[in-house]
């Protein structure tokens, strides 16, 4: 009998370890996902964008993209792809982590980089959940 119960004591021991464990450190899910707020603008100030606009001058040297996301049921990720004219120039992937969640990315906008920009944002996995569509003009 003692056999018996020295043989269960790891097995119990995995179980129990595997049962404390949350489950949202696990679950990735992203389902139900919404941008409420998604903006380029040229500054973020106590966790909101500042001067958000959908045309800059080249000069801006650097921007932000601003996303709230909100319907985050567990902890999961979404990407930041920044695309000038369709050459993809910056990848970020971001953790949220709770059902409403501000994030950012910026990127530097070089002398040359004039046209038509855009940032998808992307769920965990590759889904566009919206297009924020900006130019930078000379």
């Amino acid at each position: 009998m003692k056999q018996v119960r020295m043989s269960l004591f790891p097995v119990l021991m995995l179980a129990l370890i595997c049962f404390s464990i949350p489950s949202h450190a696990i679950a990735q899910g992203s389902s139900d996902l919404t941008i409420e707020v998604g903006v380029i603008c040229k500054q973020i100030e106590e966790r909101a964008p500042v001067d958000a606009d959908t045309t800059f001058v080249v000069s801006v040297e650097k921007l932000y993209c601003f996303t709230k996301i909100t319907g985050a049921e567990e902890a999961t990720t979404i990407s930041h792809v920044w695309y000038w004219g369709e050459t993809e120039r910056a990848r970020i992937e971001l953790p949220v982590r709770s059902i409403s969640w501000r994030t950012y990315t910026a990127k530097r906008i070089q002398e040359h980089e004039v046209g038509n920009w855009r940032v998808d944002v992307l769920d965990a996995e590759g889904t566009v959940l919206k297009t924020i569509r900006f130019s930078i003009t000379p």
